[in-house]
């Protein structure tokens, strides 16, 4: 009896936790909340690749040098007496810089002038004695070697009147190199040597007056390697590099201050052999210097293409990412998904990249928020506004 109560109670119990566990599993359920709301995608910018007609580039550096580099020394001794420029002055051909005390070359100049006129004299008297010794010679009235005598007496009052003409024109040069002009148009340095000094004319040790170095155009001189000398070659070869109306190559030019390349050059000459201790060639580039800023010696950047104008595709350097030691970019289609995309490189132009291989130009790129997705990611593209022109 005992048994069957105790088993009793046992199942009532079961069935009243059973119950219980029941009630609280609904009331549980009725009291969990509803899941939370997905968050949307998210917002990227992005614009297409631009695709543009040009010819890669490839920059070197170099030095300015003038086309006309002339030292100023004088011809003939003397003491300064006038000193005709100042420093730094542009000057033209055949404007005066220096004046040289020329009264002792004058005195030599009116010297031979007066040997001129003793030589003709005598030439005179021997022409005349020369005319009549056929005569006298025919009357017996002299001797055969006097008349040879005659002759040879008007050769050399000939040859004597050659050597005074001969003698002024020295003393007449001297004169005017006492007055020293600028040989070349220029811009003229600071004189060395001031009024009152005494500078030589002998030849190999004359004094350094002052100098002048030609404005416009200027040069380049550029290190060449020697792939880039090959490669350019080739093309020129070819005629597949852009050029002027003769023919050089055309290139753009950049001081070091300076954004850009806002000047335009072209290749004057190449060296005519390769330097084996540096593998490289001396390239000359001409360049306009009508503003007169460029001066012999200043640093300059060159840029030059190195392929024939072809359709090329570019891209801001913001959208592309790097994956260890892949370049990519992410390309966001009509569904609104951002897809990896491995790209190749090339160099820059105009702030832009180029894209060797894997894009095409047109195709709608992410430009600002790389780091907040990942490929086969959903975004909400906004589109890139364009610069203010000007900018």
């Amino acid at each position: 009896m005992k048994s069957r109560t105790l088993t009793v109670l046992i199942v009532l119990a079961v069935a009243a936790g059973a119950a219980f566990l029941i009630q609280r599993g609904k009331s549980g359920s009725e009291a969990a909340p509803a899941s939370a709301p997905q968050a949307p995608p998210p917002a990227v910018t992005i614009a297409p690749a631009e695709g543009r007609e040009i010819a890669e580039t490839t920059e070197f550096t170099g030095r300015l040098g003038a086309v006309d580099d002339v030292e100023i020394r004088p011809r003939v001794s003397g003491h300064v007496d006038e000193v005709h420029f100042r420093s730094g002055q542009l000057v033209k051909r055949g404007d005066p810089l220096f004046t040289i005390d020329a009264r002792y070359y004058r005195a030599n100049l009116a010297a031979a002038e007066a040997q001129i006129v003793q030589a003709r004299v005598k030439l005179d008297t021997a022409d005349r004695e020369a005319a009549r010794s056929a005569q006298l010679l025919e009357a017996r009235a002299i001797s055969i070697e006097e008349a040879e005598g005659r002759t040879a007496r008007q050769a050399e009052a000939r040859a004597a009147l050659l050597s005074a003409e001969a003698a002024r024109d020295l003393a007449r040069l001297d004169v005017e190199y006492t007055r020293i002009v600028a040989p070349v148009d220029g811009r003229v340095s600071r004189a060395l040597v001031t009024p009152g000094n005494f500078v030589s004319g002998i030849p190999s040790a004359n004094t350094l007056l002052t100098t002048i170095v030609s404005v416009d155009p200027i040069f380049v001189y550029v290190d060449v390697d020697e792939n880039s000398l090959l490669h350019l070659q080739r093309l020129m070869r070819a005629n597949e590099l852009p050029h002027d109306a003769e023919g050089r190559v055309q290139v753009e030019v950049g001081l070091a201050d300076e954004d850009g390349f806002p000047r335009a050059g072209v290749v004057e000459s190449l060296g005519n052999r390769l330097d084996t201790g540096t593998g490289s060639i001396l390239m000359r580039v001409q360049v306009p210097n009508h503003d007169g800023i460029l001066l012999p010696g200043l640093f300059a950047r060159v840029r030059m293409p190195t392929t024939a104008k072809q359709p090329t595709v570019l891209v801001n350097q913001r959208a592309i990412g790097t994956d260890q030691s892949q370049k990519f970019v992410y390309v966001v289609g009509a569904d609104n998904v951002a897809q990896y995309r491995a790209i190749t490189l090339g160099p820059v132009v105009d702030g832009l990249r180029i894209v060797r291989t894997g894009l095409s130009a047109g195709e709608q790129i992410v430009v600002n928020g790389l780091q907040r997705i990942r490929p086969g990611t959903p975004v909400t593209p906004e589109h890139a506004q364009p610069k203010p022109e000007g900018r």
